[in-house]
């Protein structure tokens, strides 16, 4: 899916992975984000954690009736406040998103799926 927007000079077409890209960015550059994980994290392995590139794999973007769900699948840093740190994500996101795209996320669902210490 993509997003599609109509200008008078003709059609833009918004794939879904650069939705995907900004909301990774957002999380990762986040303090006490260690990293992004796919959404089978847990059962595939505690020591795989995608590299940068591949970032936006560790989102998942769904466009409904109402708008766009964001998920998005994190390991945070040990001793963080996981819940402060999972705000702080969904606010950067959704200001990302609005600044970059004008598009506004109608749910933004951060899952925690780890917690390491710095030098893991």
């Amino acid at each position: 899916m993509s997003m599609e927007i109509e200008t008078k000079l003709g059609q833009i077409e918004i794939a879904d992975e650069v939705i995907a890209t900004i909301a990774s960015d957002s999380a990762t550059n986040q303090v006490g984000v260690i990293g992004m994980t796919s959404k089978k994290y847990i059962r595939d392995s505690f020591n795989e954690m995608l590299k940068k590139e591949n970032n936006s794999k560790g989102v998942v973007v769904t466009k409904t009736e109402a708008g766009y769900v964001v998920d998005v699948y994190v390991v945070v840093t040990y001793g963080v406040k996981i819940s402060e740190v999972a705000r702080n994500i969904q606010e950067n996101i959704k200001y990302n998103l609005g600044k970059q795209l004008n598009i506004e996320a109608n749910e933004i669902n951060v899952y925690v799926q780890g917690v390491r210490l710095l030098n893991d």
